[in-house]
């Protein structure tokens, strides 16, 4: 029989970012490594983490085991800010992904690509003044506790800040529960979108899907002390 392994969910600390960073690269191609499809561990990470733990890091939750950061919810309750801090930094590292450009190899090529003429039309529509968040978590953290606690402490959160809705965008895949995950918290699919960008590294289809939650109630405080998964 396995042995129980405690965990701990709590809010994100500067000293975290690095850690946060590395598991956003370790997690990127469908909750594994993003190294098959694109080499550039630094943009790829400042391009979905550095608004969170930079200009709001208030929002963002971790999951500790044995004191390693093993999972992040990274989220944002100011829309607009973050619609316009997206749209300077897009252009900024745009930029530098086209200077990098000659130096990548042929597969993070492909994906700058993709990412031109494809990855603006795939992404589904979403509420603009509705609060986020992105998960993820490594393989040996995904656990039903472990993506409950996380969830729980950002709509807590939320709730006690006074939000009303939170909505998220999900990659849903074969084998992967995905949406139907997400439904046992209370969340409805809102639509979804086909993406391409894994077609040369995974033979099935991948959707994005965009969920979202009206929060009528506060979610249990108890995810704030340790727990066993």
């Amino acid at each position: 029989m396995k042995s129980e392994r405690a965990f701990t969910i709590r809010s994100y600390r500067p000293t975290d970012r690095a850690a946060v960073r590395r598991l956003c690269c370790q997690t990127g191609f469908l909750g594994e490594p993003i190294d098959p499809v694109y080499q550039d561990h630094e943009l790829f990470a400042d391009f979905l983490t550095t608004y969170y733990t930079d200009k709001e890091p208030e929002s963002s939750f971790v999951l500790e085991i044995d004191g390693e950061i093993r999972g992040y919810l990274l989220g944002s309750r100011k829309p607009l800010w973050n619609q316009f801090y997206s749209f300077r930094q897009n252009i900024r590292l745009f930029c530098r992904a086209l200077w990098r450009y000659p130096r990548y190899d042929e597969r993070s090529r492909r994906f700058i690509r993709w990412m031109i003429s494809h990855g603006w039309r795939e992404v589904p529509a979403a509420p603009r003044r509705t609060p986020h968040f992105h998960i993820n978590l490594m393989p040996d953290a995904r656990k039903m506790s472990t993506t409950r606690a996380l969830m729980s402490a950002y709509l807590s959160y939320l709730y006690r800040s006074g939000e009303k809705h939170v909505y998220g965008q999900i990659a849903t895949f074969q084998d992967r529960r995905g949406e139907k995950m997400f439904e046992r918290y209370g969340f409805k699919v809102l639509n979804r979108a086909e993406i391409t960008k894994y077609k040369a590294y995974y033979p099935e289809s991948v959707y994005l899907s965009t969920v979202i939650k009206t929060l009528e109630t506060a979610e249990p405080l108890t995810v704030d002390i340790r727990s066993r998964m």
